[in-house]
């Protein structure tokens, strides 16, 4: 594992990457503590994150590979990573399969999703050949007909199935539909997105005789966040020491936490990548410690800088530009992003402020139809997600800018609000 010292780490991304140099260019020479850098603005990154005319790289794409990051169509991401970096970001989250339940010999079904630049099928199939314990892989895919996908695991004994909750509860549906069920699978290891009480009776009543443990806790942009911790609570990982450093922030000051029990965001440096350097990067999601010393913590949901909705990332600047471009007349003063969950599923909620006295239906009722339709332009897998029955329709609530809800402590506006359960 090439783990860099974190002030070699960052004298070398001064140097090298045009928007860290500027974004570091007022502090002193030889900085070495993660502190005295600011937080990374998530917009900004991805602005200078382009496939031509990079200015965030380190050094020109000549071995490399590429994978998409939660973008819209219209403005596409990408990171990247040296054939080293992916390796060493796979052999680590390998080890932190065993610690998630992975045995040697396991048959695991890899039903994450492949191809468009997107990068969890091939990240999980490529961490299960290197985990630290054989296993034996079936590369069956989160596309592939459910009519193949059941034969298949059944007549290759298949004891750890690996998939989006989603992805899982659609194949428990046609396991329940169809009266059978999968008693030889042992474990349901499920990632991307959190996993619900009532998927966990859905996939009960399909997989009797298996435990959903979460695979760990990463993406392909932040990279390596969080191993599993064994437990009750699936939501509590441990740092991917040394490979990775996760700091939780406060949400209004922006100081590091370092007590348990406090909510703030979660912020992460890489200390094994250095051709698309991740260094104080948002990761999205709200966490919180649990042993700060151990290093464990609890996932709480996405943080303002997007959210995820069933299987699909959405990101608050999506939605403001949505608001922007649909808006011609300047009606709207507040956007906020609610999810919530009904009958079984996710589904978001576009609440949309006006000002008093604005309150005709006739006017109202094509702008919430401008705003869903260019959402839907931008996020084309929310509408197919919706058609494939995973999410409910994208939805506009019309409120006053008093019903919006804000911070306590500062009077900031929540920019998304998560109201699903998840115990």
């Amino acid at each position: 594992m090439s783990v860099h010292p974190l002030s070699d780490l960052i004298r070398f991304t001064r140097r090298n990457s045009p928007f860290y140099a500027e974004l570091y260019a007022d502090l002193p020479p030889d900085v070495r503590h993660l502190t005295d850098l600011p937080v990374v603005e998530q917009s900004a990154f991805w602005a200078a994150n382009t496939p031509g005319d990079n200015r965030v790289l380190t050094a020109p794409l000549g071995e490399a590979v590429v994978y998409k990051t939660g973008g819209t169509t219209g403005a596409p991401k990408f990171s990247c990573y040296t054939r080293e970096e992916w390796r060493d970001f796979v052999t680590a989250f390998g080890g932190g399969l065993v610690e998630a339940g992975l045995r040697p010999g396991h048959r695991v079904a890899d039903l994450f999703y492949a191809g468009e630049l997107y990068a969890s099928f091939l990240f999980v199939l490529d961490s299960l050949a290197h985990a630290p314990v054989d296993n034996v892989r079936l590369p069956i895919g989160g596309g592939a007909p459910l009519e193949t996908t059941v034969p298949t695991l059944e007549d290759l004994g298949a004891q750890v199935v690996a998939g989006t909750p989603t992805t899982l509860c659609r194949l428990a549906e046609h396991l329940i539909a169809t009266g059978r069920q999968l008693p030889a699978v042992e474990m349901l290891f499920f990632g991307g997105e959190a996993l619900f009480s009532d998927q966990r009776r859905l996939l009960a009543a399909a997989f009797p005789n298996a435990e959903p443990r979460s695979l760990g806790y990463a993406s392909v942009d932040a990279g390596l966040l969080g191993c599993p911790v064994p437990g009750p609570d699936p939501r509590v990982h441990r740092v991917f020491t040394p490979h990775t450093i996760v700091e939780i922030l406060d949400e209004t000051t922006g100081e590091p936490i370092h007590e348990p029990g406090r909510p703030g965001r979660v912020v992460v440096t890489q200390l094994f990548r250095r051709l698309m350097p991740v260094i104080r990067f948002p990761a999205g999601d709200r966490a919180e410690w649990t042993d700060v010393e151990a290093g464990h913590f609890r996932i709480l949901g996405r943080a303002e800088e997007g959210v995820r909705v069933g299987p699909v990332s959405l990101y608050s600047q999506d939605a403001l530009d949505a608001v922007a471009e649909a808006d011609t007349d300047g009606r709207v003063t507040g956007t906020q992003l609610v999810v919530r969950r009904w009958d079984g599923r996710d589904g978001l909620v576009l609440r949309l402020a006006t000002a008093p006295g604005d309150d005709d239906p006739t006017g109202l009722e094509p702008l919430a139809e401008a705003v869903t339709e260019r959402l839907n332009t931008v996020r084309p897998l929310y509408p197919d997600s919706v058609a494939a029955g995973f999410v409910h329709p994208l939805t506009v609530e019309w409120a006053r800018n008093s019903d919006l809800v804000v911070n306590t402590r500062s009077g900031k506006l929540v920019r998304v609000i998560d109201e699903r359960p998840t115990a």
